[in-house]
């Protein structure tokens, strides 16, 4: 079954003209209500006869239609055409589509009609593994109830559906989240695409740029869909060996600031406070990117999914003396890559300029001193984060 090539959105609730090219695995990523889930529900009505689009789905603009349109895998163009209530549509040779929302997750998980062939298949699945947790009647116990179902997929060797998911990581715990992530890409290797709305780092999988749909509103309020360019093959497996969810926390970011190592990651929240800021009230993530040679690949990951970013780095070297060779370059490529006016370079490094002495217990020591009420914030490090406010977007 030929699944889904390109989708054009026009006239879809927030979706003015929007087009996505999914992949086996796309993951729509986004600040709330910057229209991740419009987009699923867009194509959930190109797909789906029983969920034609309503009238409060027209763009609230003056628009009157919605569009969307599909090119296929062989070729073949669907089209839906609505003016609800008035729908046409050409739909021959669509995939077959089950639909997962956010708000079904703690109940009957599905919103679908009743599909043949594949998607039924899929659907008696989803629907037995709902059975066994209804008797638990918990909401974590629905939830659960998604990674059974999708396992149950894979064993039945179902192909040919296009699984569209709200939030999958609802009521999961990190780990299960983590092995529901790989077993949604086993369901789109089989032979199905798998397109979902996320905030979990642990869904979101940084050596493979090429599977995030990175979702925003347009000053006018008009969703748009930004797809990054994927990694270098050696940048890529350099990154996987570094990435872990913590560090994915930095695609959900407004903006972020990259570190060397963990006493800056831990010290730099509480220079946000002692100048009347919360990090995370931002949304400015502090990322440790585990050492300094690593900044300018963490740097390419902002630059190429449009996450505003400065680079914080030790220079290496007193005052007056050059560092040896190889800080210099490094010094430089950072510099080339972040570009100067979003690099901020501690000299000679950041013990010496938070007036730290000693090898013994940095963390700790810079937590505490930080941590204490009218703390002077050095001159580098309050400039670090004016430019990470500076830089949040609008």
């Amino acid at each position: 079954m030929p699944l889904l090539a390109e989708v054009r959105i026009r006239g879809f609730r927030s979706a003015a003209d929007v087009t996505i090219e999914p992949g086996p695995m796309t993951a729509l990523v986004g600040e709330a209500r910057s229209g991740k889930s419009n987009v699923l529900r867009a194509v959930r009505a190109l797909l789906d006869p029983g969920a034609p689009p309503r009238p409060a789905d027209v763009r609230r603009d003056g628009g009157t239609a919605i569009v969307v349109e599909a090119s296929l895998e062989d070729g073949r163009r669907l089209v839906l055409d609505a003016r609800p209530p008035e729908v046409q549509a050409e739909r021959e040779g669509s995939p077959p589509v089950v639909f997962l929302p956010a708000g079904e997750r703690g109940g009957s998980l599905i919103e679908v009609g009743e599909p043949d062939g594949a998607a039924a298949r899929a659907l008696e699945l989803f629907r037995e593994a709902l059975a066994g947790a209804e008797r638990d009647g918990s909401d974590a116990a629905s939830a659960g109830a998604l990674v059974t179902a999708v396992e149950a997929c894979c064993a039945a060797d179902v192909e040919g559906v296009v699984l569209l998911v709200e939030e999958p990581e609802l009521f999961l715990r990190p780990q299960t989240q983590r092995y529901l992530y790989r077993r949604l890409r086993a369901f789109a290797a089989a032979g199905n695409q798998v397109l979902y709305s996320t905030h979990a780092p642990a869904l979101l999988n940084v050596a493979r740029l090429e599977e995030l749909a990175l979702v925003e509103r347009d000053p006018g309020g008009a969703t748009r869909v930004v797809r990054p360019e994927p990694l270098e093959s050696d940048e890529a497996f350099r990154v996987v060996s570094e990435f872990d969810a913590e560090r994915s926390e930095l695609f959900l970011a407004r903006s972020a600031i990259l570190v060397e190592g963990r006493t800056e990651k831990l010290v730099l929240p509480s220079v946000f406070a002692a100048l009347g800021h919360d990090a995370d009230r931002e949304g400015v993530s502090v990322v440790e990117c585990g050492g300094k040679s690593n900044i300018p690949v963490f740097a390419r990951i902002c630059q190429a999914c449009g996450i505003p970013f400065v680079a914080v780095h030790d220079r290496d070297a007193e005052p007056g003396k050059e560092p040896i060779p190889a800080e210099v370059a490094l010094n430089t490529l950072i510099a080339e890559v972040a570009g100067s006016e979003r690099a901020v370079v501690l000299e000679p490094d950041f013990e010496a300029v938070a007036g730290l002495r000693g090898q013994s217990n940095k963390p700790e020591r810079a937590w505490n001193h930080f941590s204490t009420p009218g703390v002077e914030v050095p001159e580098p490090l309050e400039r670090a984060v004016r430019l990470a406010l500076e830089s949040l977007p609008s």
